[in-house]
């Protein structure tokens, strides 16, 4: 098991006294005693990008694109049976010295169970389930100003998920989000009162092909309509090259198609991506977006990329009335560990 300088470090000031002292402990067991200990990890993010909306503003930015520090664990509880953990910080605002708060968002922090014959248990917040199944275009890139998404509104917070072992290669997802009598709620007729929002997923995986549905019960607010959303998603992958489309709609609230590819070459890989949504209103309003990415790996640890961004559709979509154009253009860093 890999372990940061940070935690060797600790190890070593929490276990070199008595082994010096005594004598006695082994290579092997001082290893072990590393192993036993929580892992750190975390990362640095920089982006400098130049959006800019037709007959509109244009905005040059140097910001942090979501840097954060996290630990993580995991020990056996019985055989075959493993408890774990995570806590993951971010809003460090690396590019502002000045700032005088930092780290002040939790972007997961959850506990849990796992075992070879039942899956998975956890508790907290992170990723939902929904958005692991089957919302992958607008989840990938690292800027993501300009993606569309799915419409789907249950959080990632007050969480209880569930995954399953594979079957087969048929793995079964689902997850509630407690809310409880305290809770903001994002519409006024649901503040205050509980709502038990509810997501649910099935993976199926068959050699190169992998296909998704999901479904979010959209319950605890948030969304216009409070219709269901029912997501599609079907990857191929060909050795370096993978293929993705996805459909997303809610009743009442708009319909989201895409399609995104990757290669991968060495170090390299691009990304290639088309997005549209179709709002459900009086005019059916479309937005689209289509997005490039270049990536290039300099280690194991440090990548840099550029995206480009071009968002369409009609008119005043962006704020700009008989316009239809927003463009972005950024490069990035990133270093982690």
């Amino acid at each position: 098991m890999k372990k940061t300088l940070l935690a060797s470090a600790i190890a070593v000031a929490t276990f070199s006294g008595s082994a010096l002292a005594q004598e006695t402990m082994s290579a092997s067991e001082l290893a072990a005693k590393m192993d036993s200990m929580p892992t750190v990890y975390g990362n640095i993010q920089y982006v400098l990008y130049h959006d800019s909306v037709k007959g509109g503003e244009s905005v040059v930015e140097h910001a942090d694109n979501g840097s954060t520090i996290g630990v993580k664990h995991d020990h056996e509880i019985a055989s075959g049976i493993t408890g774990f953990f995570k806590l993951e910080l971010e809003g460090l605002a690396a590019d502002d010295k000045d700032r005088e708060s930092g780290l002040e968002d939790v972007d997961e922090a959850y506990i849990g169970i796992k075992g070879d014959s039942f899956g998975q248990i956890w508790v907290g917040s992170d990723d939902s389930t929904y958005e692991r199944a089957v919302d992958e275009i607008s989840q990938y890139y690292e800027v993501a100003t300009l993606n569309i998404g799915a419409d789907y509104t249950t959080g990632e917070g007050d969480m209880i998920q569930y995954s399953s072992p594979s079957f087969g290669g048929l793995t079964l997802m689902g997850a509630v989000q407690i809310n409880g009598d305290g809770d903001d709620q994002t519409l006024s007729d649901k503040g205050g009162k509980k709502s038990y929002p509810y997501q649910l997923a099935a993976v199926y995986e068959m050699d190169a092909l992998e296909l998704a549905f999901a479904m979010d019960s959209n319950d605890g607010g948030g969304s216009a309509s409070n219709e269901n959303t029912y997501g599609l998603r079907a990857s191929y992958d060909m050795g370096d090259l993978r293929v993705t489309g996805e459909y997303h709609t809610t009743k009442d609230a708009s319909d989201t198609y895409g399609v995104i590819g990757y290669y991968t070459m060495g170090a390299n890989q691009f990304a290639l991506s088309y997005e549209m949504n179709v709002a459900d209103d009086a005019t059916d309003t479309e937005t689209s977006t289509v997005t490039f990415q270049a990536l290039h790996n300099l280690s194991d640890h440090m990548y840099v990329y550029f995206e480009g961004y071009l968002g369409g559709g009609d008119d005043g979509v962006y704020g700009v009335a008989d316009e239809s154009e927003r463009s972005i253009a950024s490069v990035g860093g990133v270093y982690y560990f």
